[in-house]
């Protein structure tokens, strides 16, 4: 047996065994990002579709769809998909038998942006109201928080008639569960605010409602943060205390992150070793106070990184998002042993928000086959990205009522 062969049988090569009996294949996960490929409907479209075949082929364990929205009236992007009762489940099915073949597994990721729901067609709500530079939001009515619970569980449900392996719940990166666990953006007073315990409290009830309706037998993970990154948010001393109060539940994985997408806040990478992983004295910490598998994503770039995570007793997984985009058949590469690690462009300057729109719009060059001759600058893909939203806009707005709000909140 070749050295490559015995790292990868005993480090990310191993199948990762789950709480409730499924497996990963590997400890390789293409992490969730918003890939904006969604009709303006909600709804998958063929570029999409290829695109979660090319990780499965790519020998990605799984590949996390990010977000998806539980309800369609607080979106984080017009592009993003839905599981509600308007869903084109034809679409959802291809999507899910297509990611998860090779023996992948494809999740959606379930989500509600709440501050942070996309404004052209929201009105966003958040635990408390909010009224800072660049950032309103009204505050959530008790009920339109106890209704939560309900909403996740019944789009859990639909995700498992489409055929998804599993679903991740999305409490992190300043979207509505986390906007719940900090401190800086949760100033209620009721039982769902206050003490860790009580900020904690909707997704303690969203986690037993999912369960209900999905059985003992169906993954379900979460995305958290480490930290905020924010003076007066969460801290990772509260956090590790979250990750106590989450290894009293029926979770199968915790996928450690970290920092929001509040205007003005700092990016993850930012305060935190530019060379390695961005949350790994973190991870270490969570894998000594639960039993539940855990996940680091953030900041790994190299193979090294990935088998240093999991031989050292880091991360039981690793999540990579831009890596994976850079390089689709990386997790192959990988655990092949063979081939370089992913070439990361250089951009000079960028304006506010071009990178990330640089990574969604290579996304489309995948989902087409064209990745060889993208080109694309970050000023021409942020351009063109922007436009796409816009005119996706008309089409949510006119197929969901943008703005109109149901009883879910």
């Amino acid at each position: 047996m070749v050295e490559s062969d015995k790292e990868a049988l005993c480090g990310i090569g191993t199948p990762l065994r789950l709480p409730c009996g499924a497996a990963l294949k590997n400890r390789l996960v293409k992490a969730a990002m918003s890939d904006s490929l969604g009709d303006g409907q909600g709804n998958p479209t063929d570029l999409q579709v290829r695109l979660y075949e090319r990780w499965a082929e790519g020998g990605a364990a799984l590949s996390l769809i990010g977000e998806v929205q539980t309800n369609p009236h607080f979106p984080e992007k017009p592009g993003n998909l839905v599981l509600g009762p308007l869903s084109d489940m034809t679409g959802l099915r291809r999507l899910a038998e297509r990611g998860s073949s090779d023996g992948a597994q494809v999740w959606p990721q379930l989500g509600h942006a709440g501050a942070l729901a996309h404004a052209p067609i929201s009105r966003p709500k958040g635990p408390s109201p909010l009224d800072v530079a660049g950032l309103r939001c009204e505050g959530m009515t008790a009920q339109e928080i106890r209704v939560l619970p309900e909403t996740y569980a019944v789009a859990a449900a639909r995700a498992r008639r489409a055929g998804f392996g599993g679903v991740q719940i999305h409490a992190g990166h300043g979207f509505l569960f986390s906007q719940f666990l900090s401190p800086l953006f949760n100033r209620r007073t009721d039982a769902y605010g206050g003490s860790v315990e009580n900020r904690f409290r909707v997704i303690g009830e969203v986690i037993d409602a999912v369960r209900t309706a999905v059985g003992p037998a169906f993954p379900i993970a979460i995305k958290i943060n480490a930290t905020d990154k924010l003076e007066g948010g969460l801290l990772e001393e509260e956090a590790l205390e979250v990750v106590r109060l989450l290894d009293r539940t029926s979770l199968d994985l915790i996928d450690i992150s970290g920092g929001t997408y509040f205007p003005g806040a700092p990016a993850s990478s930012d305060g935190v070793s530019a060379t390695g992983p961005y949350f790994a004295d973190f991870s270490r910490r969570a894998r000594s106070v639960t039993d539940i598998p855990v996940m680091l994503t953030g900041g790994i770039k190299t193979r090294a990184e990935a088998v240093k995570v999991i031989e050292n007793g880091v991360a039981d997984a690793v999540g990579l998002a831009r890596a994976m985009v850079l390089e689709p058949n990386l997790a192959n590469t990988w655990l092949n042993g063979s081939g370089a690690d992913p070439v990361y462009p250089v951009f000079d300057a960028p304006p506010a928000g071009a990178v990330t729109a640089w990574y969604t719009m290579r996304l489309v060059a995948l989902g087409e086959g064209t990745e060889v001759g993208f080109d694309m600058t970050a000023q021409e893909a942020l351009k063109v990205y922007e436009a796409r939203d816009a005119a996706r806009c008309e089409r949510w707005r006119a197929h969901f009522g943008g703005g109109m709000q149901t009883p879910g909140g």
